[in-house]
């Protein structure tokens, strides 16, 4: 009885490993030392003014939306406040 608690104790460990490896992000959502801490889904680049692609904005840096805005949008992306920014 032990053994197959065990067991079955193990499997849900292991089987959790391979959801948490699944569920991490994609390419474009990873976050790096060079994207800001402020948005998630697209890596922000940290600079001087970003704006967002194909929009009116002068730069110099761009980002393509939608970006989720999970802290203080500081370079105003987001400018329906519905915290997803570049969304058309």
């Amino acid at each position: 009885m032990l053994c197959r608690a065990l067991a079955a104790f193990v499997f849900l460990c292991l089987a959790g490993v391979a959801w948490a490896q699944d569920s991490s992000p994609s390419q474009d959502e990873s976050q790096d030392a060079s994207c800001d801490p402020n948005y998630a889904g697209k890596c922000v680049p940290i600079a001087s003014d970003v704006d967002c692609a194909g929009g009116g904005g002068n730069g110099p840096a761009y980002v393509s939306g939608p970006v989720r805005v999970v802290g203080e949008d500081i370079y105003k992306l987001d400018r329906d406040g519905d915290g997803i920014a570049c969304d058309k």
